[in-house]
């Protein structure tokens, strides 16, 4: 298998494609600078639209069905010789969010506690999140990571928000909704 920068740039029939495109959202882990922050952010309205016009359960649930068809495709591609967690591969950031989203909310203030929980713990790696990083192997191990970050990204903000609902100046701030 082709390793290098060219893998997903270059297809073999529709099929290749369409989950190259899947595994890179749109192909917006191919930015040169920050493929994971511009995953993230091309993530971002999506997760808005499902979980303003459907419901936060139906995000969570997206963001599970997801990961688990990122989990094949990821697998079905190391098998056969690609790297393990390349940087082009962002469909796990959109999972890590989509969690964090739905937890969280998605309010403006909600969507933007999102977005940098869910970046800090995805970088940062701590405890757990960076045992799964280092130790789970395929895309398991890819997609685990994000999934946990967004978790914890999720109960943070939750906690924060909580916290800022008692404090009357900061109060208003949570109020802003679309």
């Amino acid at each position: 298998m082709q390793q290098n920068s060219n893998f997903f740039k270059t297809f073999d029939g529709t099929k290749d494609f369409l989950q190259k495109m899947f595994l890179t959202l749109f192909f917006s882990g191919l930015s040169r600078v920050a493929p994971g922050t511009i995953g993230t952010l091309v993530a971002l309205p999506f997760g808005f639209l499902i979980s303003y016009y459907i419901a936060p359960s139906t995000l969570l649930l997206s963001a599970l069905l997801f990961s688990a068809i990122g989990v094949k495709i990821i697998d079905n591609y190391e098998k056969q010789g690609l790297d393990h967690d390349r940087s082009e591969i962002v469909i796990d950031e959109l999972a890590g969010v989509w969690v964090s989203i739905a937890m969280i909310g998605h309010s403006i203030f909600g969507l933007f506690l999102s977005f940098i929980l869910f970046r800090i713990f995805d970088i940062w790696k701590p405890s757990i999140i960076g045992k799964i990083d280092r130790e789970a192997k395929g895309g398991l191990g890819v997609m685990g990571d994000d999934l946990l970050a967004g978790f914890f990204a999720g109960l943070l903000g939750l906690i924060t928000i909580g916290i800022m609902q008692k404090i009357e100046s900061l109060a208003p701030i949570l109020e802003f909704s679309f």
